[in-house]
């Protein structure tokens, strides 16, 4: 697969394993282009039975996604042209981590740098996820937006952590470091930065060498819960606040503050922050 059909995408094969790394500076935001080439990638694998994993990390050691492209707020429309594709009772964001998790493939997160708001729902959608204890982060920072997650990440963690450490997620909404999230089981270890490639390889190839037909056993077997009655509560309660002038005008308070570049991204929610105070 040539860069050239996935331009925010490097990928290659090596045998049953696919490897994707995202690329879309500065800070690899889930703006249109990079959910297009995600949304293809997934569904031109998902007829590929010679693929057997798929390990995500990034061209970019800081950022993994750093969260959904906040000038959507001055383009709320950019992302309709996924809506005929996206199934009954989703919107495009939920459809995007639901796509994840239905994938045949085991799919597996590498997490070197920061992933907050949709990149952070993005991590939990994977089946596996391996984070750096020095230098990984996890933030679900839409309530500094005067939002709450809306593209799966109530119902993932949830799922994962439990309604408690759920709400202190979205609420308290910080970045957690990587031991602290494998302690609650947002991922499922924390690995030492010079350690994780070999840690994700050695799983990736010994999952990718399994006899026939085990992997579609092992996913049959332990299928991801249905949460379809979740997603339209967490729908209605990210768009209702979306649709509010406060959360407008913290986002675009936010833009103008430096979100979206390098340095803003390094603390967004002191940035954040501040401009709630």
């Amino acid at each position: 697969m040539h860069h050239d059909d996935y331009p925010t995408l490097r990928v290659r094969r090596e045998g049953g394993i696919v490897r994707v790394n995202i690329d879309n500076p500065p800070v690899n935001v889930l703006d249109v282009a990079l959910m297009a080439d995600l949304r293809r990638l997934l569904l031109a694998l998902r007829a590929d039975d010679s693929a057997r994993v798929i390990v995500f990390a990034s061209a970019d050691p800081d950022f993994f996604i750093a969260h959904v492209d906040m000038s959507l707020v001055d383009t709320p429309d950019a992302f309709d042209q996924f809506a005929p594709e996206v199934p009954a009772g989703l919107n495009v964001f939920q459809a995007l981590g639901e796509l994840l998790r239905q994938q045949p493939q085991v799919t597996i997160v590498q997490l070197a740098g920061l992933a907050r708001g949709g990149g952070a729902e993005f991590v939990a959608a994977a089946d596996l996820a391996f984070a750096a204890i020095e230098t990984a982060g996890l933030g679900q920072i839409e309530a500094l937006m005067g939002i709450v997650p809306g593209g799966g990440g109530t119902q993932y963690l949830a799922n994962r952590v439990g309604r408690n450490r759920a709400l202190e997620i979205v609420l308290g909404a910080e970045l957690y470091d990587a031991r602290t999230a494998e302690r609650y089981g947002w991922v499922n270890r924390s690995v030492p930065a010079d350690e994780l490639e070999e840690v994700v390889d050695r799983l990736a190839r010994n999952i990718a060498a399994l006899p026939e037909g085990v992997i579609a056993a092992a996913k049959q077997a332990v299928v991801p819960d249905d949460l379809a009655k979740g997603f339209q509560r967490e729908h209605d309660a990210w768009a209702g606040q979306f649709t509010r002038p406060a959360a407008e005008a913290l986002i675009r308070g936010g833009l103008a503050r430096g979100a979206q570049t390098r340095a803003g991204e390094r603390d967004l929610e002191g940035l954040l922050r501040g401009l709630a105070g």
